[in-house]
């Protein structure tokens, strides 16, 4: 809902300052007039031709500031997970508007074509010293749109591509941005520039710019990046090529510290880039090595082509960058709300942090907890590697949480309904397939509103 509000929120902003700088005579002419003129529909034209790439081009201005992962992003928004989830939907938003506005600009054949020339406004003044540069702008615009259109592709089409090959095209969409910018500054009528459009777009490209220029040099998360050393790693469970891997890192002393159920950027290999992982302890539940440096523990589950090769490339003393921490998945919610945890798979990692911070001795959090109600879904309760010590925390846990597992192969597949039976009004916490995810947020609505926290990793 949050993303829904900010981006309509974005358009009506840029749609309110383009109506305040319309000519007052636009809409007074019809679409055709006695003479067989179409003087109405070029001005229709031409005004969606601006607004389109208005749209457009402050769109992608949003998306490239995003990218920033700006820490006070993350609250209003709810996690920086929801951040990136803006920023895919402004970057879709930005290729949407950018066809609109290429079907506005393409319009003028078949006006031509049915009523001529005839009521065809002039040419809009620019920018005075940009006026020679109007036609490679326009060569310039046309092909950062193809290119526009071509990497949102790509990204809503991931299985294309593997990560890596992903990345190393998407970072050149602050390229294509600089160049819409120049498509944009180049074309934007000169009564655009007045006041409030003028301070708006000003704004849009200028911050937009700077966030491309910050990317393109590399300088995205280097202040809360923090370079530490893999303590050591194992393999849980019986070991096979399914089986995950707990890795524990040993971080420096500017290691600002983490709240349980948050997650970090972690880069074992830096042409590999840095993917996220929950931190899966809490905080201090792991002590400090013999060297004085903070542990943290973080669970890989094999299920991408990157994390399938982690648990024969890492080993003790491996170098490890991670960057963070991020997240508001904290599971806390309103004393008068009863709280269920829903995890399934590799979605338990979070869960994880918040039980260790609930066990005798742990470190008191800022506010009082609550009994829980939680939910394990596994695809084999038998051999889940996990369980045995979800289990005991759970069994520790201060204030209680009760567990229920669910096994697919014991027949015990949780059902939204299931939930039905918690008394009271619900605070659920859920983290796990996509698929559950989707079934509890459709029946959230019901006669018994639900309030879903829900963090997604599911960041291109």
């Amino acid at each position: 809902m949050r993303i829904k509000i900010v981006l309509g929120g974005w358009l009506l902003a840029i749609t309110l300052a383009w109506l305040a700088v319309l000519p007052p005579e636009l809409g007074v002419s019809p679409l055709v007039d006695a003479q067989g003129a179409a003087t109405g529909w070029w001005q229709l034209r031409q005004q969606a031709l601006y607004l389109s790439g208005l749209w457009s081009i402050g769109l992608m201005a949003l998306a490239m500031v995003l990218a920033l992962r700006l820490p006070w992003l993350e609250r209003p928004l709810g996690g920086m997970d929801q951040v990136y989830r803006l920023h895919k939907w402004a970057g879709i938003g930005a290729a949407l508007t950018a066809i609109l506005h290429w079907g506005a600009d393409a319009s003028s054949d078949w006006i031509k074509g049915l009523w001529g020339r005839a009521g065809r406004p002039a040419r809009d003044a620019v920018l005075p010293r940009l006026t020679d540069a109007r036609g490679f702008a326009k060569d310039l615009g046309e092909m950062a749109f193809y290119l526009l259109l071509a990497m949102v592709a790509i990204t809503l089409l991931t299985r294309l591509l593997a990560y890596k090959p992903w990345r190393f095209l998407h970072r050149a969409m602050p390229l294509v941005f600089l160049a819409l910018t120049l498509h944009t500054v180049a074309l934007m009528p000169l009564t655009f520039w007045t006041l409030p459009l003028g301070l708006l777009m000003g704004t849009l490209l200028a911050l937009g710019s700077l966030a491309a220029v910050w990317s393109l040099a590399g300088w995205i998360g280097r202040a809360r990046s923090h370079a530490g050393h893999i303590h050591a790693v194992r393999t849980l469970g019986d070991g096979g090529a399914a089986a995950p891997i707990e890795v524990i890192c040993a971080l420096p002393a500017s290691w600002p510290g983490h709240r349980a159920g948050q997650f970090a950027f972690v880069r074992f290999d830096a042409s590999e880039g840095a993917h996220p992982f929950t931190i899966a302890s809490a905080p201090g539940s792991l002590g400090t090595s013999a060297q004085g440096e903070p542990l943290l523990r973080l669970v890989i589950k094999p299920l991408g082509d990157y994390t399938r090769t982690l648990g024969r490339r890492l080993q003790a003393g491996q170098r490890v960058d991670i960057e963070g921490p991020y997240g508001c998945f904290d599971g806390r919610g309103r004393h008068r709300r009863q709280q269920v945890w829903v995890a399934g798979g590799v979605g338990i990692t979070p869960f994880l942090a918040l039980l260790e911070a609930r066990q005798p001795g742990a470190t008191p959090g800022p506010s009082k907890l609550q009994p829980v109600q939680m939910h394990y879904c596994t695809r084999d309760a038998a051999t889940d590697p996990l369980l045995p010590r979800l289990r005991t925390l759970c069994a520790q846990a201060q204030p209680p949480v009760t567990l229920t597992v669910h096994g697919d192969a014991q027949g015990q597949r949780l059902r939204p309904q299931d939930l039905e039976a918690t008394p009271g009004p619900l605070d659920i916490w859920f983290c796990g397939p996509q698929g559950l995810g989707d079934a509890l947020h459709a029946h959230a609505s019901g006669p018994r509103p639900w309030r879903v926290h829900r963090e997604s990793f599911a960041m291109r």
